[in-house]
């Protein structure tokens, strides 16, 4: 089968190359092609199969046998070369003389070559199981988060386009949103998270304008909105208003929904909500719109840069009224029943890595999809050790997020996601 590759080609003039008792020309003008937009490969290298042996061995020319004759000279003893079995190779001097072990079962054979090792391999990972989390001010300049190197508060009209845009190219076509909203917006009910031409709604718009199919998630919560940096309304003595914060939360998710958000996703952990916001949007027409449930939000102590980066950390105590006790594992089934008869579409564990037996629990139990946060913390602990030179940082990237999908996330919702995409692209070619 002949192969042709585009832009480039060379040809080499008559050669000779030495066969089993024969001298094989290499016939004239043979082309090679090549592609000089995919310089980076080793594999994108196209010939004609039956001119050009690939290897180091000789070239076998065809003597015009029919297959009658090539099957008298085996009956009439007349063998064809081949090449001989190879020695086995020597073991190091000073290596012991032993005897074979008696295993039936030696698992080392299906991992000996690359080519085993792929065909055996049982989790993938792509680009298209990145979802990207991406900061978005009212500034027109992008600003760099310090706590999460390589992340930036990104201007919505500017500097948001052009990352959606890099990301595309990627293959990654899935972005969650989350906004530094100016303090003087900022309420005790957080009354800005519904406003129709607030900074995620127009967001939204700008996107889909530029991008129709791109996927866009929402957060669904106060805390970027809140005074008090609380997901929820605040009462006078401290506890976190439930049903008061799920009426709001209600409207907030009408409202970026009413703007083309693809799924909205209550991060927020109050009781009820999934089953509030489902009433809500279809009440309105938004049948098709998605519901992702942060299900198992544990109160974790990995999600500081995040909380700096929107600069909502809470003004006073902490979310543990809420969000669930990192000592917990049962618990996340009684979060997970709930959400589902409620109507969620999507259920997410967070943080990540940490929480690997969560991600399983609920793979394990639910036929939704799983979605999976690797979170700031986790994020940023992988740069600062690989800018210190203790990791290599695209090997512990890639491997974390691997096991991730391995615990049984269908989908990641990674800083990552551009970083890993293009090292998972340049894989490939």
């Amino acid at each position: 089968m002949a192969s042709t590759i585009p832009d480039a080609s060379f040809t080499l003039k008559k050669a000779s190359f030495l066969s089993v008792g024969v001298v094989s020309p290499l016939p004239m003008n043979l082309k090679f092609g090549f592609s000089t937009k995919s310089h980076q490969s080793s594999h994108l290298f196209a010939v004609r199969a039956s001119n050009y042996q690939n290897g180091p061995g000789p070239v076998v020319t065809k003597l015009g046998l029919s297959i009658a004759e090539c099957e008298n000279n085996i009956v009439a003893g007349n063998v064809p070369h081949a090449p001989p079995v190879p020695p086995r190779p020597a073991a190091p001097a000073g290596t012991p003389v032993v005897p074979s072990l008696p295993l039936s079962r030696r698992p080392r054979r299906n991992r000996r070559s690359q080519v085993l090792r792929e065909a055996f391999q049982e989790t993938s990972l792509s680009p298209a199981n990145f979802v990207y989390p991406l900061f978005i001010h009212e500034g027109e300049e992008d600003t760099p988060i310090e706590a999460m190197p390589g992340c930036y508060r990104l201007g919505w009209r500017h500097g948001l386009v052009e990352e959606v845009a890099k990301a595309r190219d990627v293959g990654v076509n899935s972005v969650v949103l989350f906004p530094k909203i100016p303090d003087a917006l900022k309420s005790p009910t957080g009354d800005e998270a519904y406003n129709e031409n607030g900074l995620v709604p127009r967001t939204i718009r700008l996107l889909k304008d530029k991008f129709p199919d791109l996927v866009i998630y929402t957060d669904v919560a106060l805390d970027p909105y809140s005074s008090d940096g609380h997901d929820g309304i605040v009462r006078e003595d401290g506890v976190i208003l439930n049903d008061e914060t799920v009426h709001q939360l209600c409207k907030q998710a009408l409202a970026q929904a009413r703007a083309g958000a693809d799924v909205v996703s209550p991060s927020d952990m109050m009781d009820g909500r999934v089953g509030a916001l489902r009433a809500a949007l279809d009440s309105e027409g938004f049948q098709h719109v998605s519901i992702m449930s942060y299900t198992a939000k544990y109160a974790s102590s990995f999600y500081g840069p995040f909380r700096d980066a929107l600069d909502s950390n809470p003004r006073f105590g902490d979310k543990k009224t809420y969000q669930m006790n990192p000592a917990n594992y049962r618990e996340a089934l009684v979060e997970m029943r709930e959400d589902e008869s409620e109507g969620a579409d999507i259920l997410l564990v967070k943080p990540g890595l940490p929480y690997l037996d969560i991600i399983r629990l609920l793979r394990d139990n639910s036929s939704l999809p799983i979605a999976a946060y690797q979170v700031s913390g986790e994020y940023s602990m992988i740069k600062d050790s690989a800018a210190k030179g203790r990791i290599d940082e695209e090997k512990v990237m890639l491997e974390s997020l691997m096991c991730l999908r391995r615990a049984g996330a269908d989908i990641i919702l990674t800083y990552f996601a551009l970083q890993a995409a293009r090292s998972l692209c340049g894989e490939k070619r």
